[in-house]
């Protein structure tokens, strides 16, 4: 079994958090690649793992952050 673990992704369940500046700037800040992803680049990991190229992966925890947690434990 595989999972993802997305990061902040712009969606409609986010606006509450999109609308405070603070927390955008949070996340941008936190985030290498300085912004919030967006949901088709969540849905190609889902299509990688669901894929013939993804067949031999397995036991696999795919984090799609923008780089966040690489900033969580420097």
């Amino acid at each position: 079994m595989n999972a993802i673990a997305p990061g902040y992704f712009e969606t409609e369940l986010n606006a509450e958090l999109m609308a405070r500046p603070e927390f955008v700037a949070f996340v941008n800040g936190r985030t290498p690649l300085g912004r919030w992803g967006q949901p088709a680049e969540l849905a190609g990991a889902a299509l990688f793992l669901a894929a013939p190229a993804g067949g031999y992966v397995n036991g696999h925890l795919l984090v799609v952050d923008g780089g966040m947690t690489t900033t969580l434990f420097g």
